[in-house]
């Protein structure tokens, strides 16, 4: 008796919680030898459908082909992902340890994980439309822009809407049979520029050159404030859609996105297609089709767009690679940096990674001769740096956090020279803590081991880290005293000073003022005015920004930064104040940076008042090598919550009592620990520590901590997860 030949079995990822891919037959009627890698099927999960994203068609089932069910369809003709997106999903899915359909879930967006199709999102002129004499709509000035701007090709509803043009004056143009929906274009875009950059320093036409293509190369790109590091992009850029290939850039922020998209749009006539979170669903599908298609020839995004398909490769650039916001802090614990490199080595392409004050990780892969270190130590123009100077605030008085010396020179850069100032002070609200004079009561959160801070604007109460809130009250809640008390600064404390004393505007940069999409870019053209003003703000002003007029820079607190239980503490605090010290000068001689402390002395201070944040770094290595921390070893953080104080304590002892003896020799257990902040939103959180000396090990520990977690049984409200690579140890 001969033996049927068993069907072929499609493997999907399916967005689950579930660290594996599952098996399904094909659906009725369909060859499973016609389907590739990349396309969509919607498939029952239980009792419901979802869309998951094929990765093999398989000759053998994992399970029994017997309890196998089918597929119910295909959704694309063709593949949505491109081979290196499904590697590299792949990739961070066994790196991070995080489930596969949850990782392919960050690469597609919202309209696509619902099972809608690839739209027709461009519009375009009909043959009628194209025949239509001059002047046949004057009447109908909307129309009329409409078709003008048509006429220079195809166009996205977004950018068409951007110009001024409605969905509705697109629907009435369709009804005349004057335009049409269609495809996105899959020509190459443009590769002519509007205008020509600025020649080249020695030292900017060396990383340019050093750039080769056609292969993998990693970059690394150090520049000081004002350096041109945008300039040497603009030029790989161009040198990219040359070859007919696309250039996808990620910024850290999304405040950056309108100066970036400015300065693009000035240089390039390719298209531009944005992704961040601050866009529509429907703006950013359009955005990744214009990138998929190949219609964009410049993709630029926040942490998100490195999953972004693009037709032709080319080019990567990370800009401001430091920053602690290209790692994700929830679901999906990715850092956007090092999946970048992952990238460009899967996509055979170049990637460079820019900052003035690179992470101590990039410095040592540049040592150990993995990335190409190209330098730019001078500004642009031949532009001074800024003078930089402590403020011993020993003995000194202080309003609103701020001395007379630095008041003074406040005054003399605002009133006398007519130029601005940035004040830097990292802690929003008017004060950390409100606190009764007659009994000592002080306001904490109900659900965090934290204060509340006071926010007297919108007269209340507020938790930083769960966001509860209630009513600033009229008098203290135990002994009913009205003496209240607010100890500490905040960003509206010194902004109402300044307004009391200053004869000029003063603009608060905070996630509390910067409320909407708008109000980044309505700061930064009151900067580029260069009218007299101060602007006073968190790290949201250290992110890149460019203030033209800005002549003295003040770090009101250093103090708050120089001291601090993460590893990491020093080497942020010394990236900060070089950022934010970066601001001052840029196209001005005699720029100024003072520096408020109580501990002028400390080395690091020093060396940055020389100007040597490469001994800082250098010093930084030394001490990381010692401790066997990164970049020198590899740390990974296993982490419980729980609505029981004991239980997530309870569980981590019991995957470290099962996990310790099966680990490689070079690994070792820490914990379990409490976090810094044991309870936040109701929870309690510990967290086991996984140092190993080399990523093989790390890899195999990581696999190994996570295959005993999901084996034990846990109670109902407890969750777990793994964190790689974390930025945040606390």
């Amino acid at each position: 008796m001969t033996q049927s030949k068993q069907p072929a079995v499609l493997r999907v990822a399916a967005p689950v919680p579930l660290r594996r891919p599952f098996d399904y037959l094909a659906p009725e009627g369909q060859n499973p030898d016609s389907l590739s890698p990349g396309v969509r099927l919607r498939v029952p999960f239980g009792k419901r459908e979802i869309t998951a994203i094929l990765l093999e068609v398989a000759l053998e089932a994992s399970v029994d082909v017997k309890q196998l069910r089918p597929a119910l369809t295909v959704l694309d003709d063709e593949p949505v992902l491109s081979p290196s997106i499904i590697a590299l999903c792949k990739w961070s899915s066994e790196y991070y340890q995080h489930p596969l359909g949850e990782v392919f879930s960050a690469a597609i967006p919202k309209a696509l994980r619902e099972g809608r199709g690839l739209s027709e999102t461009h519009w375009r002129l009909t043959t009628r439309g194209k025949g239509l004499p001059d002047g046949a709509l004057s009447r109908a000035k909307s129309q009329a822009k409409a078709l003008t701007l048509l006429q220079t090709g195809e166009q996205l509803p977004v950018t068409l809407k951007a110009a001024g043009v409605s969905s509705a004056v697109l629907r009435e143009l369709a009804s005349k049979d004057l335009i049409e929906r269609c495809r996105v274009s899959t020509g190459l875009p443009s590769a002519a520029l509007k205008e020509e950059g600025p020649p080249l320093g020695e030292e900017q036409a060396t990383a340019v050159a050093a750039v080769k293509w056609d292969s993998f190369s990693c970059h690394l790109l150090q520049g000081v404030t004002g350096s041109g590091k945008t300039e040497v992009y603009l030029r790989l850029i161009a040198n990219c859609l040359a070859r007919g290939e696309q250039a996808l850039v990620l910024i850290p922020e999304i405040g950056l996105t309108p100066q970036t998209v400015e300065r693009f749009e000035a240089r390039f006539q390719a298209p531009v297609a944005v992704l961040h979170s601050g866009l529509s669903d429907r703006q950013r599908f359009a955005a990744w089709q214009a990138a998929q298609s190949g219609t964009a020839g410049i993709v630029l995004g926040t942490r998100s767009a490195i999953f972004t398909p693009l037709a032709r490769p080319g080019l990567i650039i990370v800009d401001e690679e430091h920053d602690g916001s290209y790692k994700q802090q929830d679901g999906f614990r990715y850092a956007a940096r090092d999946v970048a490199v992952k990238r460009a080595q899967l996509e055979g392409c170049p990637v460079m990674l820019g900052s003035a004050t690179p992470s101590l990780e990039s410095l040592e892969n540049a040592r150990r001769e993995r990335y190409q270190h190209h330098f730019l130590r001078g500004r642009q123009g031949g532009g001074e740096l800024p003078m930089l100077q402590t403020v011993d605030l020993r003995g000194l008085q202080l309003n609103a956090g701020i001395s007379d010396y630095l008041m003074a020179a406040i005054r003399e850069t605002v009133e006398v020279h007519k130029r601005q100032a940035l004040l830097f002070l990292n802690r929003r609200g008017f004060a950390p803590t409100l606190q009764c004079h007659s009994c000592g009561w002080v306001a904490g959160c109900d659900h965090c081991d934290a204060r509340l801070t006071v926010h007297l604007r919108k007269r209340c109460l507020r938790c930083h880290h769960c966001a509860a809130q209630r009513a600033l009250p009229p008098q203290c809640p135990d002994c009913g005293g009205t003496s209240l008390l607010t100890h500490g600064l905040g960003t509206e404390q010194t902004e109402d000073f300044l307004r009391k004393v200053l004869h000029c505007p003063v603009h608060r940069v905070d996630s509390d003022a910067m409320r909407g999409v708008d109000a980044m870019q309505s700061l930064l053209e009151v900067a580029q005015s260069e009218e007299p003003c101060v602007i006073l703000g968190t790290q949201m002003l250290t992110k890149g920004h460019h203030f033209p007029a800005v002549q003295l820079v003040g770090v009101i607190d250093a103090d708050a930064l120089l001291y601090s239980a993460d590893f990491r503490g020093e080497e942020r605090m010394a990236q900060l104040v070089v950022q934010v010290a970066g601001r001052a000068g840029r196209e001005s001689a005699g720029g100024r940076v003072l520096i408020q402390t109580h501990y002028p002395d400390d080395p690091l201070f020093g060396a940055l008042r020389d100007g040597h944040f490469e001994a800082i770094t250098s010093s930084l290595l030394q001490k990381r090598q010692s401790a066997r921390l990164p970049p020198y070893g590899q740390l990974m953080l296993l982490r419980s919550d729980s609505r029981n104080e004991g239980d997530g304590e309870a569980f981590l002892r019991t995957v470290y009592r099962e996990a310790r003896q099966h680990l490689p020799n070079d690994c070792q257990l820490i914990g379990p620990l409490p976090s810094a902040m044991p309870r936040r939103a109701g929870r309690f959180r510990w967290q086991l520590w996984c140092l190993a000396a080399s990523r093989r090990s790390a890899m195999a520990a990581a696999r190994l901590l996570v295959e005993r977690a999901e084996k034990l049984k846990k109670p109902r409200e407890l969750s777990w997860f793994i964190d790689v690579d974390p930025s945040d140890v606390l």
